[in-house]
């Protein structure tokens, strides 16, 4: 087998590429074309889509966040008013007690007044009532005894009731 090796080592030139070499070349060459003409833009056009995705998916994220922070300020917007609101109704709430305080103390202190005069006003009456009473009886008294202490009789109207005056003026006195 030396001997054949030799033998064929003796006539081929390594410069000169011998017939598979050209084979293989210009197939590798065809399936190079063949990738660069149908695999490789299907891949690009692959690659850019997923690219594009991915950024439409970045920009969506990016306004999500940036519109979860505006929701976020008006949140607390809306808590801050919301407290103020419900500070300023507590505010009105406490006026309205103390003005609905001072007005039922100034209806009581009215039913109050109006309440004694009433009294004053009907004690008076029962006073002027029992003082005429009690000058009609102690008139009739004073008549009856004085007329019989004098032994006469006061029947004239008049008469008895300058008697009774007098006698009531010198009580009081």
């Amino acid at each position: 087998m030396h001997a054949l090796a030799a033998a064929d080592s003796g006539n081929s030139n390594f410069l000169i590429p011998n017939g598979t070499f050209i084979v293989e070349v210009l197939a590798f060459l065809i399936l190079l074309w063949l990738l660069g003409r149908y695999v490789l833009p299907r891949i690009n056009k692959a690659l850019e889509d997923r690219q594009e995705q991915i950024r439409s998916q970045f920009e969506a994220s990016e306004k999500a966040q940036h519109d979860a922070a505006e929701a976020l300020e008006e949140y607390k917007q809306q808590l801050a008013d919301a407290r103020e609101e419900a500070g300023r109704m507590r505010e009105e709430a406490r006026e309205q007690g103390a003005a609905i305080i001072a007005q039922m103390r100034q209806q009581a202190q009215t039913e109050a007044e109006r309440i004694t005069a009433s009294a004053h006003n009907q004690i008076e009456a029962e006073r002027q009532q029992a003082l005429n009473s009690l000058r009609t009886e102690v008139g009739s008294m004073a008549t009856t005894l004085a007329s019989r202490i004098v032994g006469e009789a006061l029947e004239d109207p008049a008469r008895q009731s300058r008697v009774v005056e007098r006698f009531l003026a010198e009580l009081e006195a």
